[in-house]
């Protein structure tokens, strides 16, 4: 409300702003003091449009013709108390009541109100019926409550209402990006700039998602261009951290992260980029304490997982990292990684024998059969929860299939399915316990539909396992291409690619493929340069051959393919007999 001190002290810039505006008045068509309200508005000028409309307001028009506007203005500015006592009554003008519902509905949805939202969504339904931004909104209200499917049909008609609506679009290109992968969703963005090339928060999505394509120039031509327009907007420092990071400039991306809003700084992105940038400084013990809570909040990330074990282990923190991951790394899902950072943590407290067991379970060679993810509750603490809600039902499930019971977590999968039929993560589980009882045409339509609406990698795997087992192998192999089309930056994609073209005798894709994943996070990938130096031998660079394998058994000595690897290479570049009998003697002694 503007009779507080923090309205009735214009600042200079602001005071400018006007002084803008009414000198530029005479160059275009006059508007209504309504109509400047409006305008402001729609450029996210809040305080500007409160102020005009206080005016209109105490110069006798009624309270029913602005609430609906005020209300909005004051959303813009973050006032939610004072947004309510506009929006809270419904008392609206019939000319307004569509949009002040809808405002309504969005101050909902801001405090986490969904059912209050969904309401006033459909009070402003009433009222219009036909607008795109209204439907964008019901959108992101259904994603939000787990509707996702239904959300993406809101995001198409939105469209279809209006196909130059850039809200609209933005909104659709959100979709496509988690649905189809980065590439798909770049038309959809640029569409939507071309009507409203100005939108602050449209152009830094945009930088997102030429950043994850790994476009890097393009996505800081797009964020100088954000500087310009809205020099105050702190996602910029985000996104500029994240550059930096990847160009390796650690220092700087550090200071750039802590000039972004605090709101950004608390995301889940934010956190990992946080804790990867402390560890790359050497500051183990802040990117300890920042992944620790990430993890708090994602505890079946993996990449978190192992970065907060790394964390632990460089700050010599061995007691900790025995803690919380000495039975993880002995479970069938474990990485090679964290056993070798767990045994190393054994060693280093003198326990050489549990030391020696995870050494030796680390360099086994490691299949790529999927395994359970573990329940939260055991299994008879969640029979005895049943499948009340969500979170019970979903450790119910994995408490089954972790107890080989597949056929009872499929059970429980299929009816949480038919109460959440639009939801892509039970959707996903409904496929995961499909999976694990055997009904792979089953799994890998679940997995299908779960993707249509987002297609994370983990999905995408799921899905091409589920195609394998049921014989179609072609089809996970036309699927794999496409996600890493789409995300090119994902490492085991790349991998999966490499070894799928040195099987079938295509070596000149295998080095690609294979080259691309150790540029983009597979430098430390022992296994990896191992099939690298197969692939150099097949295309007769012995020299190359050589240094991969060389590099694959110095990263990982006592794994049975990086030796037998070596002593391949060596044996057929030639003049190296007496080391490879050497090695050979070794291998005869390495698990298997």
């Amino acid at each position: 409300m503007i009779c507080r001190p923090k309205h009735l002290a214009l600042k200079p810039a602001f005071l400018a702003l006007l002084i803008t505006v009414a000198g530029c008045s005479d160059s275009g068509p006059v508007l209504t003091p309504l109509e400047q309200a409006q305008a402001s508005l729609a450029a996210g000028q809040g305080l500007a449009a409160e102020v005009t409309l206080k005016d209109i307001l105490a110069s006798g028009t009624d309270a029913t013709e602005v609430a609906a506007y005020i209300g909005e203005a004051e959303l813009q500015q973050g006032e939610v108390a004072e947004a309510r006592q506009w929006l809270g009554e419904g008392a609206f003008s019939e000319e307004t009541r569509g949009h002040g519902f809808h405002m309504l509905a969005r101050l909902e949805m801001q405090v986490g109100n969904l059912p209050a939202a969904g309401a006033a969504f459909d009070q402003a339904l009433k009222f219009k019926p036909d607008s795109a931004e209204l439907w964008v909104d019901i959108g992101r209200l259904r994603y939000r409550g787990g509707e996702q499917s239904q959300a993406v049909d809101a995001s198409v008609y939105a469209v279809e209402l209006d196909p130059e609506n850039p809200e609209a679009l933005r909104f659709r290109a959100q979709l496509v990006r988690d649905a189809e992968g980065m590439r798909e969703a770049i038309p959809w963005f640029e569409r939507a700039l071309e009507r409203n090339p100005d939108n602050a928060d449209l152009l830094l999505d945009y930088a997102a998602t030429l950043g994850e394509l790994g476009r890097a120039r393009d996505m800081l031509s797009v964020i100088r261009e954000v500087a310009k327009i809205a020099p105050e907007n702190k996602r910029i420092y985000f996104l500029q951290s994240v550059l930096a990071a990847r160009a390796g400039n650690y220092d700087l991306a550090g200071l750039l992260l802590l000039r972004s809003s605090r709101e950004d700084q608390e995301k889940p992105a934010a956190l990992l980029l946080s804790g990867i940038i402390d560890l790359e400084n050497g500051n183990y013990a802040s990117a300890a304490q920042t992944l620790e809570r990430l993890a708090a909040r994602q505890p079946d990330n993996r990449r978190v997982r192992q970065l907060l074990a790394r964390a632990l282990s460089l700050g010599q923190n061995d007691r900790e990292l025995i803690y919380r991951y000495g039975e993880k790394a002995a479970s069938p899902s474990a990485s090679p990684y964290l056993r070798h950072l767990v045994a190393r943590s054994h060693e280093a407290l003198e326990d050489r024998e549990e030391a020696g067991r995870l050494f030796d379970l680390a360099a086994r060679p490691r299949g790529d059969r999927l395994v359970a993810v573990p329940s939260s509750a055991e299994l008879g603490v969640a029979e005895a929860r049943g499948a009340v809600d969500g979170a019970a039902a979903l450790a119910l499930i994995r408490a089954r299939m972790t107890a080989g019971q597949a056929g009872g977590a499929r059970a429980v999968a299929e009816q949480l399915l038919s109460r959440f039929s639009g939801s892509a993560d039970t959707l996903a589980l409904a496929g995961d316990a499909n999976l694990a009882a055997g009904n792979y045409g089953r799994a890998a339509r679940l997995y299908f539909d779960a993707g249509a609406i987002r297609k994370p990698w983990l999905v995408t795997r799921k899905q091409i396992k589920a195609l394998e087992a049921a014989g179609q192998s072609d089809a996970a192999l036309a699927i794999l291409a496409r996600y890493f089309v789409g995300d090119p930056g994902n490492t085991e994609a790349a991998v999966m690619l490499a070894r799928e073209a040195y099987r079938g005798n295509d070596f000149g894709s295998a080095a690609i493929f294979a080259d691309h994943a150790l540029i983009n996070g597979g430098s430390r990938d022992p296994v990896l340069h191992a099939m690298r130096a197969e692939i150099a031998m097949q295309l007769g660079d012995d020299e190359l051959g050589l240094a991969m394998a060389r590099r694959g058994y110095d990263l990982q000595p006592m794994s049975n393919v990086t030796t037998t690897v070596l002593a391949n290479v060596l044996r057929e570049a030639g003049g190296f007999e007496p080391q490879v009998q050497v090695i050979e003697r070794k291998i005869s002694r390495l698990p298997r």
